[in-house]
């Protein structure tokens, strides 16, 4: 037993740098057979029926799990709502634009109905995201380890802190994500999620209207597709516009985003910052090989899905995801 734990402080030494980030207890496969064996059904079904009617779903999903990950690990801390002494991570600009919060809720109190107290809502986040880019598939796409625990803290500070910009270069991305125990490849193979989706024109219109502060546009980006971001963000202070992250297939998900990268098509600068450094670069091509995006990514998302996960016994079950347990 010592000898286990042992190994458990020596890997969480050396993926994060510290201890603290850790803790006790792994995820595990169809953790909630035995005490909840119709959770994942009920999550698939629910998150199904609103794809059905709303395919815009999927990408805030993926998004919402990402940002709750990335801050202080996947314990749904994103979902919860401020407090008269607390501004929440809901409260981060970065986070402002988040939705989907009334389907997690959906899903939340039919579990609740089914098995009080027993599933996390970080576990319901993160079955979100892949049930959600299943629907296209009609099959599971990745799959997801369960067991996580809700936290009990949400600081729009830390949110602002630890959110990668959409302005970040290749080597601040590659910092903030080796930080979390992420690889480079990680890195690219995640930001394959820009394939789904849309953006405000406030977070790359720098790129079409004042790349240099000279009311330039940014000579890396394709020409006809700075023409065409133009005709959508009319002026440097459009910050209601949104547009497509991928222009041709907006709501289909697959690894169009890599081509479109190839070309110089990549929304955001720090999109256009994987093609800056050899490795990065090389990931990006092999991701243009017919089939291995889906495999990379479900593996990485399985990586970023344990990120300082509560176990066993920290943090709570959530009976609502948006407030802790009085």
């Amino acid at each position: 037993m010592r000898t286990s734990f042992a190994n458990f402080l020596l890997v969480c030494l050396v993926l994060f740098g510290s201890a603290g980030i850790c803790h006790g207890g792994e995820l595990k496969k169809n953790f909630y057979k035995d005490s909840c064996p119709q959770a994942e059904e009920i999550v698939k079904s629910i998150i199904w029926k609103r794809v059905a009617s709303n395919s815009t779903l999927p990408a805030k999903f993926l998004r919402m799990h990402f940002h709750d990950c990335i801050v202080r690990g996947c314990d749904a801390s994103v979902l919860l709502n401020s407090t008269p002494n607390n501004k929440a991570e809901k409260e981060a600009i970065p986070n402002l634009s988040l939705s989907g919060f009334d389907v997690i809720d959906e899903v939340k109190t039919q579990l609740e109905k089914t098995c009080p107290g027993t599933v996390s809502c970080a576990d319901i986040v993160s079955l979100a995201a892949r049930d959600s880019v299943s629907y296209q598939f009609r099959k599971p796409m990745w799959k997801v380890l369960t067991g996580r625990r809700d936290g009990k803290i949400s600081s729009q500070s830390e949110a602002l802190a630890n959110l990668p910009s959409p302005y970040s270069s290749f080597s601040i991305l590659k910092q903030n994500f080796s930080s979390k125990g992420l690889s480079v490849h990680d890195l690219v193979v995640l930001a394959g999620a820009h394939t789904i989706g849309v953006a405000h024109c406030n977070f790359f219109s720098n790129r079409l209207y004042n790349f240099t502060g000279q009311g330039d546009s940014d000579p890396s980006l394709n020409s006809t597709y700075t023409a065409f971001l133009k005709t959508k963000c009319r002026n440097l202070s459009d910050n209601t516009t949104t547009v497509p992250m991928e222009p041709e297939t907006p709501l289909s998900f697959g690894n169009n985003y890599y081509s479109n990268l190839k070309q110089h098509k990549g929304m955001f600068g720090s999109d256009a910052s994987l093609l800056t450094e050899e490795r990065p670069a090389n990931i990006v091509d092999e991701m243009l090989v017919p089939g291995k995006f889906f495999v990379e990514f479900g593996q990485s998302m399985k990586r970023m899905g344990a990120i300082g996960v509560l176990t066993d016994n920290s943090g709570e079950i959530r009976k609502k995801c948006s407030v802790v347990n009085s």
